[in-house]
């Protein structure tokens, strides 16, 4: 490893929530970060609100509006992440708000300013241009363990499935597809018995938020990561979680789900050879 490596050139993308910040505030200490790009979901199309308003997108829309208000009560993400602080980003001079992710103004920014590398957490898919910036490539902290664990919610299908030692993250390069880009690292938090759904999946993007730190100070002396994923895998859908499966991980968790699991932070990297994802 290079002793003196300069600091990569990094463009953020993110979502709002504090996670997000969390995850955005670590990368600014690890590398140069030239602009963060918020998207803020204020796009709107009358095909858009069309879509919306069919009967079953509505009722999955309402449903997770109101499960999510109840869960989020108290500000719980904010206190885990934050403390006694409000959230925000340490550095608000660097925020680019853009309607979504893929709006041509975020590729702009990125042609315009050529980054090392695009740091993605909580945004929506990338389908634009900015699948071909960065020179090093585009980099993505999804919340689950790739490829068993790809799409939404995989920390409470880990939960519904048995399988709390797969709970985690993936750190991986983004590719066209949903979370099948080559892995960079798995993260797997400590397990408590008392978490929940919620508590797990913070403490992983919390451990995460420093894997991703390491990995582009990693990648800046010059070592590189990524390999294939091994299979396809299952991806989860915003639309298959409903009341029964939340019942039925309330049910597991009452009855002990997590007690004398006694399960550490386990990290595992995936050095590129050859070089997966990148450029």
């Amino acid at each position: 490893m290079a002793e003196s490596a300069s600091p990569l050139r990094i463009l953020v993308l993110c979502g709002r929530s504090p996670r997000h910040l969390y995850v955005a505030n670590a990368l600014c200490q690890a590398a140069d970060v030239v602009a963060i790009v918020q998207e803020t979901g204020a796009d709107f199309s009358w095909k858009k609100l069309a879509k919306t308003l069919r009967p079953d997108n509505l009722f999955r829309k309402v449903w997770r509006w109101l499960r999510d208000r109840r869960r989020y009560t108290g500000n719980g993400e904010a206190n885990f992440f934050f403390g006694n602080q409000p959230p925000q980003f340490d550095h608000p001079e660097l925020i680019k708000p853009v309607p979504h992710i893929n709006h041509p103004d975020a590729v702009k920014l990125a042609q315009d300013l050529k980054p090392d590398l695009i740091a993605v957490f909580g945004t929506s898919l990338i389908r634009s241009e900015l699948l071909k910036a960065g020179r090093l490539g585009i980099a993505n902290l999804h919340g689950g363990l790739s490829p068993e664990y790809r799409g939404a919610d995989c920390t409470f299908w880990a939960l519904h499935n048995g399988e709390p030692e797969k709970a985690g993250c993936t750190l991986h390069w983004i590719d066209a597809g949903i979370d099948t880009g080559g892995l960079i690292a798995h993260v797997s938090p400590k397990v408590l018995a008392d978490d929940d759904e919620l508590r797990l999946f913070w403490r992983s993007v919390q451990t995460s938020a420093e894997v991703y730190a390491t990995f582009v100070a990693r990648l800046a002396s010059g070592e590189r990561f990524g390999q294939n994923q091994p299979h396809e895998g299952r991806l989860y859908q915003v639309r298959q979680r409903s009341l029964r499966h939340e019942q039925a991980v309330d049910r597991r968790l009452q009855d002990g789900l997590l007690r004398g699991l006694d399960l550490d932070v386990r990290i595992t990297w995936y050095p590129s050879d050859p070089v997966v994802g990148q450029r």
